[in-house]
């Protein structure tokens, strides 16, 4: 019995239409359409997005300091330099070479910092030394120390300070704020003048904030022990003491060798803001993911002070005040040569120093 041969299969086209495209392409062409516009849309729309925040960033993280200096040699003394902008200033100058002096009141903390700026820079001069800027006697006691330590200070940042804090009084009875963010940093400074005379050309450099526009100096109640406590207006005050400190110091060591800056940091994620936090809550979460884009950096933050630390030829700008690595005007009660030499004088009175230059 023969198999039979088995069936042949003939392939037949795919049908079509008239313009030679098939029914699918038929169908799927109007489908791809619909999509290709919107996406199209989307990703311009995203790279527009992207650009802008690139912008907005470079923007916010303002100027950066661009001078490449070296400090071998030299000896830089930074209050607060645990946490925040102060690490950074620590980190940028060790990097160049420097002795740095952390003077922080954690010195758990502390040391953690200086370990980390150690390993980072190859630096291993990085020391601490405890400092509260809260209490008279610690200040006095860490300038005593310092001079009776070291050979020489050539800048001394005054970078430690509290942000609108509730209303506290120091062991010497003084209003928290102006206490650390002026008082303590105005002794500290008187303290260490006849060193920083003997290393000149040297600098200070105090860290104020754009947030003493809108301050003024309440000589009467300087530590609201009359009118109701405002945490804000006290920050502003003691931000506008740091200006005036600044503006009356240059004029009282003019022809010394030693210059004074002050800066404007900006609005920096940091620390610093917590206070601010727990009167409302809820703007720790909404500042959370915006602030990771409206805020600078501590890192952008430090720049100006460096910039003021270690750019030559700032000297002729003694007394001035710097925001983004460049000169700005303070404010016009920032301005005032008359309520500079009085807050010089009361300050003077209050931390009990009678020899000042």
């Amino acid at each position: 019995m023969r198999a039979e041969a088995p069936a042949e299969f003939t392939v037949l086209p795919w049908p079509s239409s008239a313009g030679g495209g098939s029914d699918l392409d038929t169908e799927l062409g109007p489908v791809q359409e619909n999509w290709s516009g919107p996406l199209l849309r989307c990703g311009a729309l995203l790279g527009i997005t992207v650009i802008c925040v690139a912008v907005l960033r470079r923007y916010i993280g303002g100027g950066v300091c661009h001078c490449s200096s070296r400090l071998d040699g030299r000896t830089v003394l930074i209050t607060g330099a645990n946490s925040g902008i102060g690490k950074e200033t620590a980190r940028d100058l060790a990097g160049r070479g420097a002795r740095v002096v952390m003077a922080c009141r954690d010195l758990t903390r502390a040391e953690q910092a200086a370990e980390e700026i150690r390993r980072g820079t190859g630096n291993g001069n990085v020391v601490i030394r405890h400092l509260d800027l809260a209490s008279v006697y610690s200040v006095r006691q860490f300038a005593k120390d310092f001079v009776d330590s070291e050979d020489r200070l050539d800048v001394l940042i005054n970078n430690a300070g509290v942000m609108m804090c509730p209303k506290w009084l120091t062991e010497d009875g003084f209003e928290t704020q102006l206490a650390v963010n002026h008082l303590g940093h105005f002794l500290l400074t008187n303290m260490l003048l006849p060193m920083l005379k003997s290393s000149a050309p040297s600098r200070v450099v105090n860290v104020s904030s754009i947030a003493h526009h809108g301050g003024r100096i309440d000589f009467d109640d300087l530590f609201f022990s009359r009118k109701p406590y405002s945490p804000l207006d006290s920050y502003r005050q003691s931000k506008l003491a740091n200006i005036l400190f600044t503006r009356e110091l240059a004029h009282r060591v003019k022809g010394s060798g030693v210059s004074s800056f002050s800066v404007h940091p900006g609005i920096i994620r940091t620390e610093l803001v917590r206070h601010v936090m727990d009167w409302f809550p809820p703007l720790r979460l909404i500042l959370k993911v915006p602030g990771l884009l409206l805020l600078k950096s501590p890192w952008q933050g430090s720049q100006t002070t460096v910039f003021c630390a270690v750019t030559p030829g700032l000297e002729q700008r003694s007394g001035s005040y710097f925001s983004d690595c460049a000169e700005k005007d303070a404010s016009p009660e920032g301005r005032d040569d008359d309520v500079a030499r009085r807050l010089w004088e009361e300050s003077a009175r209050l931390v009990g120093l009678k020899d000042t230059c």
